[in-house]
């Protein structure tokens, strides 16, 4: 398998295969979001356009970065949403990079949107398809984030067949800037655990696949045997 890894701002051309990682947090509080009960995911681009979703669907639940804010049911932490009750509901999600990179690539003809939390599921959903060519987008820091280009990297190694470990990707991103500014609360709208959480690999038995809905770009889980 051809891996490349690119920075949202590096996608010249939509790819065939596109995995859209963002560790700390969107996709880590997305499986955990699917854990609770969640029906699917919609992805915003917008905070506009996730208020006016919520508007027209009151049964919907808004989640965003940063601080609770009126209109908004829930912030982007894992430690936060892992008690919420979110079962048969959509989620509508806004968040500063994993929302973006995955809107980024909707037309490649299968978006896969990861964290360590789904690793395992993601590379034996890729080793299913056999692809020759997938694109990681590293949605942090315009591509820079260690955390996300850890995972990819391991997801990467893991689909190729290599047996790759975790230990040492864990360690990258457990020592990134991001995990920093959470333990220090440089970020708001964070629980204590968020980092532990986001560093659970394999917490959950299935992938995450996003899929152009009429206007809209999905996300739901996708259950591997």
């Amino acid at each position: 398998m051809d891996a490349r890894f690119l920075a949202i701002s590096e996608l010249t051309e939509t790819p065939s295969v596109a995995v859209v990682v963002d560790v700390m947090r969107a996709y880590t509080v997305a499986a955990w979001a699917f854990a609770r009960g969640a029906e699917k995911i919609v992805l915003a681009e917008s905070l506009d356009e996730a208020l006016e979703l919520k508007a027209r669907h009151p049964d919907w639940a808004a989640l965003k970065d940063g601080p609770p804010a009126p209109g908004f049911d829930l912030v982007n932490s894992p430690g936060m949403l892992r008690s919420a009750d979110l079962a048969g509901r959509t989620v509508v999600q806004k968040t500063t990079a994993g929302t973006v990179g995955a809107l980024a690539v909707k037309d490649a003809s299968l978006v896969l949107c990861a964290g360590f939390v789904v690793a395992e599921a993601t590379a034996r959903l890729l080793r299913t398809r056999g692809n020759d060519t997938v694109t990681f987008v590293v949605t942090g820091e315009d591509g820079r984030a260690d955390e996300d280009l850890a995972c990819a990297q391991y997801i990467a190694g893991r689909a190729g067949g290599a047996g790759t470990g975790a230990a040492g990707f864990l360690r990258r991103a457990a020592g990134s800037r991001a995990a920093a500014e959470l333990a220090q609360g440089v970020r708001e709208g964070v629980h204590p655990d968020d980092v532990a959480l986001c560093l659970e690999v394999d917490r959950f038995p299935f992938a995450m696949v996003a899929t152009p809905e009429g206007p809209l770009m999905v996300l739901r889980p996708h259950p591997l045997p």
